[in-house]
């Protein structure tokens, strides 16, 4: 009897390793997408800075060239 009670003590911390793992695995899952998240908002920011700053520099060329236009017409 003592080898079966040492197998369904065996069984039963197998099973607990399996919930334990199991529960670690959704908890890393969960940061995983966590992350993920994260770093779509951060890339959609860049995204959207780097639009702004092209815009601006566009803009900046824009307003040089009247200038630049009224230095070479003096």
């Amino acid at each position: 009897m003592t080898a079966k009670a040492d197998w369904k003590e065996v069984v039963q911390e197998l099973k607990d390793q399996v919930r334990i793992l199991k529960d670690e695995k959704a908890e890393l899952q969960s940061s995983v997408k966590e992350k993920e998240s994260a770093l779509k908002r951060s890339t959609q920011k860049l995204e959207n800075v780097t639009e702004d700053l092209d815009a601006a520099n566009q803009e900046i060329e824009q307003l040089k060239k009247p200038k630049e236009d009224e230095i070479s017409n003096d």
